[in-house]
Parts: structure tokens; sequence; C-alpha cells
């Protein structure tokens, strides 16, 4: 098995993190990559005039993004991957300016189950979706990325707070609110409207509305003595997105594949871009209906079960590497290591959608493509958390398996990977978009 990893695969990963601090933005860069390879944009409110031998791409919410080829030949399935552009973080409330001993800060809500300790004292940039309104009353949707450092959620000193390492439990109302600035009078508003004049040239606008949220502005890295390691923001679930684009690019277009990258992951799937939605079952109806092959009529229910029935889905979402300094942490015998290989990830409670068809399934993939794989269940005495893939397999009823690459500190502000495992996965799932059969 090679032990090597791919270094100008590195730098688009690095490249692909540090411009995506959105699911708006990482959706964008990844549709910017689809089309620089040929991929055509589709329109949801269009018609869709689909060809074989042809791929395609489609965003909802400009949050959310499919993106598929199709075969010269019929149709009889899809090989699917699927991720989320979501990670937890900070976001922005409606009225957010507040003020206390003399500074500027904003008020924020958590969204997803957010590490908080690792966001006090770091440099914090702003990112989103904003909606102005222009003089003549059109209004138009903008993406911001303020990528410096204007904020900070300064610490306490240990001397006010003697107790601080015995753990505190830490408040997101009235502890978390980054500070940006030392006034009395300055508003969100009118930095906002600042930044659109810098970024976009927009002067005579009104700030109608806006999804913003912070971000860490250290640039990822590779880390070790030997580059073992990438440490960004966002490798939940970015290094997914990333993974699934670079094996969808590298496919040879033989066969049907599919990927799908939801938003709204991180707090439950439920929203028309999540993978509780019906933004993939909406693409795969449309597939269907013009270039279905099964034995049913064509573009029907029958056809549409067939090609479901005769798919894969790979849910694609990190795994929890065994830590070197918490290693109780981990079942024994489950506990994936960093640079070993992508991980089969199995929950009796269906937690992860993986089951013994599937997992054997990935595993001849992985010894096809001569790739490590390694397995991961929780300790029975902790829970364990959820994907894309048990949504995506009970909406759909598409068989699936739930794999990833091992991380350290999921959920934190930085986040860490194996840079090996990058290569592992790509070409694992490269090999399943080639593969010719799906059993």
């Amino acid at each position: 098995m090679s032990e090597t990893f791919n270094a100008d695969r590195l730098t688009r990963l690095c490249d692909f993190l540090r411009q995506s601090p959105t699911p708006w933005h990482a959706a964008g860069n990844m549709a910017e990559r689809l089309a620089q390879a040929g991929f055509q944009r589709l329109e949801e409110k269009a018609n869709w005039q689909l060809t074989p031998g042809k791929r395609y791409y489609v965003t909802r919410n400009d949050s959310a993004i499919i993106a598929f080829q199709l075969p010269e030949s019929t149709l009889s399935g899809l090989r699917m991957v699927g991720a989320h552009t979501d990670s937890p973080g900070l976001h922005l409330k409606p009225n957010a300016t507040q003020r206390s001993a003399g500074w500027l800060q904003l008020g924020v809500q958590v969204y997803g189950g957010v590490l908080l300790a690792p966001w006090f004292d770091r440099d914090l940039g702003l990112a989103g979706r904003i909606h102005v309104r222009h003089a003549d009353g059109r209004l138009e949707s903008v993406l911001l990325n303020v990528d410096r450092a204007i904020a900070m959620v300064p610490s306490l000193a240990i001397h006010l707070d003697r107790d601080v390492n015995s753990g505190r439990p830490l408040n997101p109302q009235t502890q978390m609110a980054p500070v940006l600035m030392q006034s009395e009078t300055a508003t969100l508003t009118e930095l906002v409207s600042e930044w659109l004049a810098e970024q976009h040239g927009l002067r005579a606008v009104e700030v109608v509305d806006f999804e913003l949220g912070f971000y860490d502005v250290q640039p990822p890295s590779l880390v070790g003595v030997k580059h073992e390691l990438v440490a960004s923001a966002r490798l939940d679930n970015l290094l997914s997105c990333f993974i699934g684009l670079e094996a969808l690019l590298a496919c040879d277009g033989t066969q049907g594949a599919l990927l799908v990258a939801n938003d709204h992951e991180e707090v439950g799937s439920a929203s028309a871009c999540g993978a509780q939605g019906p933004f993939l079952a909406d693409v795969l109806k449309r597939i269907n209906n013009q270039v279905g092959g099964g034995e049913g009529e064509k573009g029907g229910d029958e056809s549409l079960i067939q090609l479901i029935q005769s798919s894969l889905m790979i849910s694609c979402d990190n795994a929890h590497a065994l830590h070197p300094n918490f290693r109780d942490k981990h079942d024994e015998r489950h506990g994936p290591s960093i640079n070993g290989g992508p991980v089969i990830k199995v929950n009796a409670s269906q937690r992860y959608a993986t089951n013994s068809v599937t997992g054997a399934l990935f595993r001849d993939v992985c010894r096809e493509a001569d790739v490590p794989v390694q397995s991961f269940v929780t300790r029975a005495d902790m829970g364990c958390g959820s994907t894309i893939g048990p949504i995506t397999a009970t909406e759909l009823g598409v068989p699936t398996i739930d794999v990833g690459v091992p991380q350290w500190a999921m959920h934190s502000i930085r986040e860490t990977a194996g840079t090996k495992d990058v290569e592992y996965l790509t070409r694992a799932l490269t090999h399943f978009l080639n593969r010719a059969t799906l059993s």
C-alpha cells in the first residue's frame, strides 16, 4: 500500500478550506471547479434536457450542491457520494449589535454542537450571505468574506477565575460575544455597509437581511515533522466535500456517478437543502424521467425505484480518531488511527447506515484500490453521533454505508486529520465511481 501523499492535492485542499468559510462559499467554490471541468450548470426552475455521456451540476439555496455524470450507455444505477457543507460555529443574531464597557460586540447564537473553549483568543473573521436592496427596489444576494482579524473572544484572566481549569461551563449568551472595536456608537449595519463597498463596490444599497458567522482566519497548515497532519477549521465536513469532488473529477466517466453535498447536517438536516429535504430525491426523479433505464415505464415510479435500488450511497463524514491522550474514550478494538485509511462507521441503533452488505462492498472497493480500511464503533457506554447516511437511506431507501477520514478535535474551531488519509479515501472513492458493478 502506498505510503505517499499527493502534494498538489493537499495544496488544493488547503486552498479550498481557506476560501470556504461558509456553506455558500464552499458550494460556490465546488461549482467553479465543476464548471472548469466541463460540468454544465442546471437551474431548478428551468426545464432540464439531459444527454447521456454529459456532466451536470445544480445548487439549492446556494449552499448545497449536486453534481452528476451520465454514462453513454443505459443508466442502470448511480454510484453516489454524500457529504455536507456546513460546520459548527458562532452565527450572528438578527439584531446583533451590543455594547459593553465601551466595546462594540456582536451577539451570537450557537450553530451545531460547537466545542466552545477553543474559540477564545482566536483571530476571527466574518463571512456569510447578505441581501441588499438597490435604489430601484431590486433585491440582490451577495457573499461577504471579511478574511482578516476583526474580532476576538477574550479569555478571562486566571487571576479572576482560579477554578477555570477545573472545568467551568461556558455560557454562550453571556460569555461568547466577540469584541470588534472600541466605540460607543458603531453598529453592525455600518460595518457591513463599509465591507460591501470594499468588496463589491456597493454603496447606495440597504442591508435587508443577512446570515453571517465568525470563523478563525488562521489558514490551514500541514503539521508534523513529516507533514503527517493537516490542521484547519471546518475539516468536518469540507474535507469530505473536497475528497468527493476530487474523486468525481478524477473518474473516467464510464459509469453513472453523483456527488451530493447537503447543508444543515450539523443541526439535523431538516431543511429544503438538507439531507432530510427533497433535494436529492428531486434530482433523481428528473434524471430518471429523462435517462432512466429500468424495466418500468420511463420516468415512472417503477423505474425510479429500480434506479434507487440499483444504486449505492457512500456517506462521507469524518470519524473520531484514536487520541493519544484519551485512549480510554475508544473501544480498544475500534480506535481508528490517523493515516490508517478510511473508517467504516457502524452503529447497531442505526445512527450510521452501514450494514454487512454495504460494508462488505466498501471493503472490496478498498482492497481493489490498494487502500487500508478501518472500523469505528463507539464504546457501549457512550452515545453516538450521526450523519446524512441514515437520513438519506430513510428518505430514499438507497443502500448506504457511512465512512470517513479519522480526525481529532471534531467540532473544534481547528481540527486535525491525516495527510495520507486524504489520498487513501480519494483513491477508494475514485475506484468506487469507476467500478463496473455495485455488488
